[in-house]
């Protein structure tokens, strides 16, 4: 396996960045504690283009240009359809903790992530061991939130389900299961129901905590692995076909750029909200991958 080029900086001063999304030629960011959603363009230059008080994170948009995103601890996903953000769908009826991470598909069905349970509070009282120790923590729901803002479960035990990508034929949804090591597929259906669940990849021996995920135009997922500064390129059933080193914890990451041929990783030294919020020492990192 061939390690790619190392990551270079392409802007810093963040608390802690997620939900990485390329759109129009600039990277769309969250910043958890800093409570906005900002643009990155080329040069590094940041623009603020939502506040959302309650903790953005997840965002995509749906086919007529509305612009969605989940506000964390209300627990509750908001949209613009040009007139500002307001409250599409509150999912607290389905989330044990804050909503976290979101994927707009092409069929404009919306799938919802949560923690299911306070995560920091959790490692502070049990540690890793907790984590894959019987009965483990708690597990939480897949929620899908249609256009009209209607939402239902459409899967339930997952181990802190978190990124999302759909495959190139957009008949298959593969969430990443953090406290699960893996990544997660279903077939979606006419309707936005999910079925055929399946392990994509197992990724425990890799000791990977599967946190932001993209895809590439082979199907391979990119992998952020939360307790590590690498970021795996990983096929179906788990071969890890190539990696980039960030210089820091990476959370996230996206493929964007001109031609589709750079790696954003969304970067801090540590996901803990305590100590994550208190200093701007979060960076956002990228690397040519063709």
């Amino acid at each position: 396996m061939e390690e790619l080029f190392k990551a270079e900086k392409l802007a810093d001063g963040f608390y802690f960045t997620e939900g990485p999304r390329w759109h129009n030629g600039e990277l769309w960011v969250s910043d958890f504690f800093d409570h906005r959603v900002f643009t990155v363009n080329s040069t590094g230059s940041v623009r603020t283009v939502y506040d959302v008080p309650t903790q953005p994170s997840g965002m995509g948009w749906l086919s007529d240009g509305s612009y969605v995103v989940t506000s964390m601890v209300d627990r509750s996903v908001l949209i613009d359809r040009g007139l500002g953000l307001e409250k599409l769908a509150d999912i607290s009826d389905y989330c044990g903790y804050w909503a976290n991470d979101l994927i707009v598909t092409p069929q404009n069905f919306i799938y919802v992530g949560s923690f299911g349970f306070d995560l920091d509070t959790f490692l502070e009282e049990k540690g890793l061991d907790g984590v894959v120790t019987p009965p483990g923590p708690p597990k939480t729901n897949l929620v899908l939130i249609n256009v009209d803002g209607g939402s239902r479960v459409v899967a339930s035990d997952m181990s802190f389900p978190n990124g999302m990508v759909v495959t190139k034929n957009n008949e298959t949804l593969v969430v990443a299961e953090s406290l699960g090591f893996r990544l997660t597929a279903f077939d979606i259906g006419n309707d936005g129901s999910l079925t055929n669940r399946r392990i994509f990849a197992d990724l425990s021996a890799l000791m990977c905590v599967p946190d932001g995920i993209c895809i590439d135009q082979d199907d391979n997922i990119w992998v952020a692995n939360a307790i590590s500064n690498e970021v795996l390129l990983i096929a179906e059933g788990g071969e890890v076909l190539n990696k980039v080193v960030a210089p820091m914890n990476c959370f996230a990451t996206a493929i964007g750029g001109d031609n589709f041929d750079t790696l954003y990783m969304m970067c801090a030294p540590t996901s803990t909200a305590k100590l994550a919020s208190a200093n701007r020492n979060g960076a956002i990192f990228y690397s040519k991958i063709k």
